[in-house]
């Protein structure tokens, strides 16, 4: 851990994990934010104790495995990390505390192709629409991305509607096995997958920017925990990491 950030670590965290027994923190996080937690997580776990029950699911969508489906059933959760939208939902709901809600990063779409396939250019608007027009076969997301893409991108690139909604798996894996010729996700849920090659954001003037934020269930059982949690993952100092992953850095 980087000095500067084990300092930080030791601020937030120390009075809470001097104070309080260490506790197991259960937290459910979608797929945007997961690779940025999983370098953050362990490192809140080794500094104040606590351990991190992770459960993986989307921000929104029908499958069961969704967030707000899982809190929905009533499984038990102590933060939950989403697309902000998603998020302001379940607080209208009253699902999630409101007073909990923290930003957490910026997230834009990427397109991937098969590795070992020719790397197209997609540096304009119309290089984008010709890539996408050509492709046999394109694949989205069932979150965020994917309803951009689907309702939205296709229109401002001027051209019919086409691809598969892919549930529940990341649209890279489905790529590296040659199942689609091209797929399009956040670039954070992109670039951890092998077998692909990672060719760009696409272009910022039909970009989609998601806000990832989280909060803190009303059913949690440990909030102080899960609010030490929280502000770690914020924190200035763990923005290097975050963007590591291919997002971007909130403007505080």
């Amino acid at each position: 851990m980087k000095p500067l950030f084990k300092t930080l670590a030791a601020v937030v965290l120390g009075t809470l994990a001097l104070s309080a027994q260490a506790e197991q923190l259960k937290v459910m996080t979608s797929g945007g934010f997961t690779a940025a937690y999983k370098l953050l997580g362990p490192q809140y776990a080794e500094q104040s104790g606590d351990t991190l029950d992770t459960i993986l699911g989307p921000s929104m969508g029908k499958a069961p495995e969704a967030i707000p489906n899982r809190l929905a059933r009533g499984e038990q959760a102590d933060v939950v990390i989403m697309v902000g939208y998603a998020l302001d939902e379940l607080i209208k709901q009253g699902k999630v505390d409101p007073a909990s809600r923290v930003e957490l990063a910026d997230s834009r779409i990427g397109l991937v192709v098969k590795e070992g396939a020719a790397k197209p250019v997609i540096n304009t608007d119309a290089e984008l629409k010709a890539v996408l027009s050509k492709a046999k076969s394109v694949a989205y997301s069932d979150s965020a991305s994917g309803v951009y893409v689907e309702k939205e991108l296709f229109k401002k690139l001027g051209m019919p509607a086409k691809g598969t909604m892919i549930q529940r798996v990341p649209v890279g894996e489905q790529v590296a096995k040659g199942d689609y010729e091209v797929g399009l996700q956040q670039v954070a849920e992109l670039l951890p997958v092998k077998g692909v090659t990672f060719v760009g954001k696409i272009p910022e003037d039909v970009q989609s920017i998601t806000r990832f934020a989280a909060g803190i269930p009303v059913n949690a059982k440990h909030p102080e925990q899960a609010k030490a949690l929280l502000q770690f993952m914020a924190s200035p100092e763990a923005q290097q990491e975050v963007q590591s992953t291919g997002l971007d850095s909130v403007s505080r």
